[in-house]
């Protein structure tokens, strides 16, 4: 029998940014953006203080046009055919250096563009291991748009994101843009201490993510760093009798609470919101490890538990992944930088610490992987 959505409900407008928050809980976004947050007139011609954007053909934009909810499919995993070796993807002068002892990695003299079908194979693979990898010296920003996207699309199908805005033409892809000059970031802190906002990329999808791309288009010369957590070894730290504990729990995850945010800016939805259940603890599909999966962004509550029991499971679990520095890895960005990360076993958080008014200008492709499950548990 096919997958089905768990639950889906009307979208409510909240009449104030600050009322969101309290609304909605562990909900934050530091890189909320709407059509009216974003300056295409310094964006398109720059003036005396900053340059025009680099990639104006990868400035945001928001139409109208709406999607109909997503039908389950068959998700095919490239990483199972991989040659654990990595001939292909780390052949000639490709140079491998860790980031940390047990996430992360960055990866020098491969170029993903001209991968053949088995280098594509090993990345998937490769990734799965690392968890998180960042490629220098790429040519995605310089790619035709189609282009870029057709190679992503080898791992799946392009999610296309509820509310963010996109190039003309280009719905499948994610921006992450904050204008020249913008000034959000010192209204976003009169609220909040920290921009931290730990998720896995709309893990209230059916099936979310899976093998996901992003790379710099402009950015600033400091700051604006990537933050990612190693959710397998985040489980791998807790108790056997603890993660037996763990074992079978499932946790709603909703799109909703973004919606609602996307509609109080004055932005768009795209697709009527969504919520469905996953595993606490899911499976890799590929190399068979457990990793934590909730996170405080689309988490809601554990399926089963009473409010309190809920909320106190799963804060200790946010805050185990929050501190867990240990199995963390923060990604610098420069130019031409793919970063590569698989959403099953990482959860991840970008930083806004620049205060400069630069432009911060990424393009993210999102192909959708399977459905999260879990496999038995070995004590």
């Amino acid at each position: 029998m096919a997958p089905a959505l768990v639950e889906t409900t009307t979208l409510v407008e909240y009449p104030s940014d600050r009322q969101l928050l309290q609304e909605n809980g562990d909900h934050k976004e530091a890189f909320a953006q709407a059509a009216r947050s974003t300056n295409y007139e310094l964006e398109l011609k720059g003036d005396e203080k900053h340059a025009a954007a680099k990639y104006p053909h990868y400035l945001p934009y928001w139409d109208d046009t709406k999607y109909p909810p997503y039908e389950p499919f068959e998700a095919v995993e490239p990483g199972k055919d991989a040659d654990p070796a990595f001939p292909n993807l780390l052949a000639g002068d490709a140079n491998v250096q860790e980031l940390t002892g047990n996430i992360g990695a960055t990866v020098t003299g491969v170029q993903l563009s001209k991968l053949n079908k088995a280098g594509k194979d090993e990345l998937a693979l490769f990734v799965a291991q690392k968890k998180v990898v960042a490629f220098r010296n790429q040519d995605f920003a310089d790619l035709p748009i189609q282009e870029a996207l057709d190679f992503a699309e080898y791992y799946g199908p392009s999610h296309i994101h509820p509310a963010s805005g996109a190039p003309k033409g280009f719905p499948k892809i994610h921006l992450v843009h904050r204008s020249a000059a913008d000034t959000t970031a010192r209204d976003f802190f009169e609220h909040q201490t920290n921009s931290i906002t730990w998720h896995t990329d709309v893990s209230y999808e059916m099936q979310p993510p899976g093998t996901t791309f992003l790379y710099l288009l402009d950015g600033p010369t400091a700051g604006g760093d990537t933050l990612f957590a190693n959710q397998a070894e985040a489980y791998k730290r807790l108790s056997p009798e603890f993660q037996k504990r763990l074992h079978g729990l499932k946790a709603v995850h909703s799109g909703h609470e973004q919606a609602a945010s996307a509609l109080a800016r004055g932005s768009i939805v795209r697709r009527e919101p969504v919520s469905n259940e996953h595993p606490v603890v899911r499976t890799h599909p590929v190399t068979g490890e457990k990793a934590l999966y909730v996170n405080p962004q689309f988490t809601r509550r554990i399926v089963g538990f009473k409010k309190e029991e809920s909320d106190y499971l799963l804060k200790f679990l946010y805050d185990h992944i929050a501190l867990g520095a240990d199995f963390q890895a923060r990604v610098k960005w420069e130019a031409g930088t793919v970063i590569v990360w698989d959403n099953r076993v990482t959860s991840h958080s970008a930083i806004l610490d620049w205060k400069d008014g630069s432009r911060r200008h990424l393009a993210r492709l999102t192909p959708r992987a399977e459905r999260p499950f879990e496999t038995p548990f070995e004590g």
